[in-house]
C-alpha cells in the first residue's frame, strides 16, 4: 500500500509539474526570455557572500592564534587590508556586475510593459517593469549591459529568446524597420 502511494504522489508530482511551469507568473504577462546562468550567477554570489561572512566571524580567532595584533601597526594594516578587499570587495564587485543580469523576462501585449526579473544585493528575486518606450540602447556596446530600462542597465543573452522577434521588439528594432521601408516607399514615389 505504502509503495502505491509513493508512486501515486509521485504521479501526481509529474503532472502538476507539466501543467504549469514555476515561473508561470500570469500578472506578468507571457514568458519571452530565461537566461541560462541564473543558477551560476546565484551559486558565485552565495559562495562569496558566504566566504565574506567566514572571513568576518574568523577575522578575531586569526588575529589571536597568529599574534599578528603583537606585531607593527604596518603588518597589522597590511593583513586587514587584504582580508578586507576579500571580504567586501568581491561582493560589491560581483553585485554590481551581475545586477542587471536578466534571469526571466515577461511581456503584456495588451500595455506593452516588461516585467524583468533579476537577483537583488540579498539574493531575493526582483521584479523591474517598464514600457518598451523605456527602453535605451547604449551607444558603445558596453560588457554588461544590452539595454537600459529608464535608468537600470540589463543585461539579456538575444540568441536565447525562443522567438527573435520578442528581442527585436524588446529592442525596438521592429520600429526602426518600419521607418526604413516607409522612408523607402516615399524615396521610390519620389523617384
Amino acid at each position: 500500500g505504502f509503495i502505491f502511494q509513493v508512486a501515486s504522489f509521485q504521479g501526481v508530482a509529474v503532472r502538476s509539474l507539466s501543467t504549469s511551469s514555476p515561473h508561470d507568473h500570469p500578472e506578468h504577462g507571457r514568458l519571452v526570455y530565461k537566461g541560462n546562468l541564473a543558477k551560476t550567477v546565484l551559486g558565485v554570489k552565495f559562495f562569496s557572500y558566504s566566504t565574506s561572512i567566514f572571513n568576518l566571524f574568523m577575522m578575531p580567532y586569526i588575529m589571536l592564534k597568529s599574534g599578528i595584533g603583537v606585531e607593527s601597526l604596518l603588518v597589522q594594516g597590511a593583513f586587514y587590508g587584504l582580508i578586507g578587499i576579500f571580504t567586501f570587495v568581491t561582493p560589491v564587485t560581483l553585485h554590481l556586475l551581475t545586477k542587471g543580469y536578466v534571469i526571466r523576462l515577461y511581456y503584456k501585449d495588451e500595455v506593452d510593459t516588461y516585467t524583468a526579473i533579476t537577483y537583488n544585493a540579498i539574493l531575493a528575486e526582483k521584479a523591474t517593469v517598464f514600457h518598451q518606450k523605456d527602453v535605451k540602447i547604449p551607444d558603445i556596446s558596453k560588457m554588461f549591459t544590452t539595454f537600459y530600462a529608464k535608468t537600470k542597465s540589463m543585461l539579456v543573452n538575444p540568441t536565447l529568446f525562443p522567438n527573435p522577434q520578442d528581442y527585436n521588439h524588446l529592442m525596438g528594432y521592429d520600429k526602426s524597420s518600419v521607418f526604413k521601408f516607409e522612408d523607402l516607399e516615399a524615396v521610390k514615389e519620389a523617384d
